[in-house]
């Protein structure tokens, strides 16, 4: 029987600036426009972090009975390992699930916009079939393309428009930074298990590009943020404080330039993730404020 602590592991926490950040950056947008709402944006922060520590123990759960984490390098795998049933940590998934959907029912009820209720059903159905199902898109390589969408686009722009009505330039820059940021997170967790992916049969992104590709992939992906920074202050100046973030970036760009593999990566999804979540702080202060 796993213990808290291997709960919590199994939660995946360094990955959770996926979902604090995009909530951040959609608030700040909204908040620029004069239509921060605490209340919404403490919802829409919950519904985040409830579905991404679904995703977690769902893929958790369904790279366990694959037999895929048989030889995972990285954090614990609960049912991998042995630690937690497989039908609990499935439980565990459909209870976060659960939490998020309710989150985000209230969420919806205040802002009126019914038709949001779609979207998370969408949400929550591709945090499931990321690696659940018969045909899990993740084993495609569709990973990525569905990380930029759900962890930048939908959480960006669906956290200002539930406050704001509204999508601004500012959010539509803010999702491609968040889905880039995001993106280039699971491109490193995979770039690491590039190996036993391959052996596995788990076809991921990286597995269908190749290792020298796939380092050059992250590092076109963590530069669209700063880009996105650059083009932003020619209407907002102080957008530049989001340069700050180069600070993570430039350290786990070097490691995946220079070749490291297996372990060594594993700094470089801790870097990108607080790279992301430190764009998010100091740009979404920092324009709304102005």
């Amino acid at each position: 029987m796993a213990t808290v602590a291997e709960w919590i592991e199994g939660a995946r926490v360094r990955t959770l600036p996926n979902s604090v950040a995009p909530v951040l950056v959609g608030s700040g947008a909204a908040a620029a426009v004069g239509a921060f709402s605490l209340v919404r944006a403490a919802l829409a922060l919950l519904v985040s972090l409830a579905l991404q520590v679904g995703v977690n123990y769902a893929n958790d759960y369904s790279d366990g009975v694959r037999g895929t984490d048989s030889e995972r390098v990285g954090p614990l795998r609960l049912v991998g390992s042995g630690v937690a049933s497989p039908a609990t940590v499935k439980a565990a998934a459909f209870a976060c699930f659960a939490l998020g959907a309710v989150a985000g029912l209230v969420l919806v009820s205040l802002s009126g916009h019914w038709w949001l209720l779609a979207v998370g059903a969408a949400s929550i159905a591709g945090a499931w079939f990321y690696t659940g199902g018969e045909k899990p898109y993740g084993y495609s390589g569709w990973g990525e393309v569905a990380v930029f969408l759900f962890f930048g686009v939908i959480a960006v722009l669906g956290t200002e428009y539930v406050q704001a009505d509204q999508v601004s330039w500012f959010g539509a820059a803010g999702a491609a930074a968040m889905g880039s940021f995001s993106a280039a997170v699971l491109v490193a967790n995979n770039l690491r298990d590039v190996p036993t992916d391959r052996v596995a049969g788990k076809n991921t992104l990286a597995v269908r590009l190749g290792e020298p590709r796939t380092r050059v992939l992250y590092q076109v992906l963590v530069a669209i943020p700063f880009v996105l920074t650059v083009a932003a202050a020619f209407s907002t100046p102080i957008a530049l404080v989001g340069l700050v973030a180069a600070a993570f970036v430039v350290p786990s760009a070097r490691l995946v330039a220079r070749g490291e593999t297996g372990l060594k990566l594993i700094p470089v999804l801790k870097q990108t993730g607080l790279a992301m979540l430190t764009w998010a702080v100091v740009t979404a202060i920092g324009v709304g404020l102005s």
